[in-house]
């Protein structure tokens, strides 16, 4: 029982909803549920390899997350190292063999992202931005992949390019947060290299970029009234607070509960698009 309820918890459970829930909502958009069966597929083997990212990044990050997240599991010992990797191995498996049975496409999608999380996690973690784009590409993807379900992927690649600056600016911002155990990891992110305030003005002009992006859809009469609506009074608010309260307190408190704030608000961005 111990075991299964760190391995629920290692998976990061409100990340993989947070997947699951962005491959529905590209299928949805793009105007067909059919074949109902690759959908279901797409769900949950999307789910299943958001769950393994999760786990190989905290067989990879234990020794800092001794510093930054003393709360992880295998800081906790209630898995170890070797449980971490078999069960990281066993899902990206898993989500790879369901991926084959949608579409070529799929399965391919699906070995890209895989292979660009393993290596985020090995590797690309430690180096200035090449990290975060890995991470934000691979969020995004979701979004694709839910349109390569259905044979549809052209619908899903606005709310991916949105996907991808949103997640580009969070990944900005738990760098800045997570500095302390990074720098003594020897980690050569982008906050560590060039300072915090660099890092500050580099996750404002993500986020300017994006507030720029947001109305296009509507505007280009791509989406409906709704989306914007929504965006404009449940999106825009939060990235405007998020900015003001990053440059007023850089404390790794606040920071995490801004990066909290920032996917809670995920779910308003995903109700926006569905409804659009």
């Amino acid at each position: 029982m111990k075991y299964l309820s760190a391995a629920f918890r290692i998976s990061r459970p409100v990340n993989v909803l947070i997947s699951i829930l962005s491959i529905f909502v590209a299928v949805f958009i793009t105007g067909t549920l059919q074949p109902l069966s690759h959908v279901f597929l797409a769900c949950i083997s999307g789910g299943i390899i958001m769950a393994a990212a999760n786990t190989i990044n905290d067989y990879f990050d234990l020794e800092i997350d001794r510093i930054n997240r003393p709360n992880r599991p295998l800081v906790m010992n209630e898995l170890t190292p070797l449980q971490a990797m078999k069960l990281a191995t066993f899902e990206f498996t898993a989500g790879l063999l369901l991926s084959f049975f949608i579409s070529l496409t799929a399965f391919i999608i699906a070995g890209i992202v895989s292979s660009v999380i393993f290596l985020y996690s090995f590797k690309l973690k430690r180096m200035p931005v090449i990290g975060n784009l890995a991470v934000s590409f691979s969020t995004a993807m979701a979004f694709i992949y839910g349109g390569a379900a259905v044979n549809r992927v052209q619908e899903t690649v606005v709310p991916a390019v949105l996907a991808f600056f949103y997640h580009f600016g969070r990944e900005i911002i738990k760098d800045i947060q997570d500095a302390e155990g990074d720098r003594q990891e020897r980690a050569r992110t982008f906050p560590i290299i060039f300072g915090d305030v660099a890092a500050l003005f580099l996750t404002t002009a993500i986020f300017v970029i994006l507030m720029i992006l947001l109305p296009l859809p509507y505007y280009l009469l791509w989406y409906q009234r709704e989306y914007w609506i929504i965006v404009l009074f449940g999106v825009y608010p939060v990235l405007i607070f998020s900015l003001v309260s990053i440059w007023k307190n850089r404390t790794p408190v606040n920071l995490g509960r801004v990066s909290t704030l920032l996917k809670a608000d995920m779910l308003v961005g995903l109700l926006a698009i569905y409804v659009g």
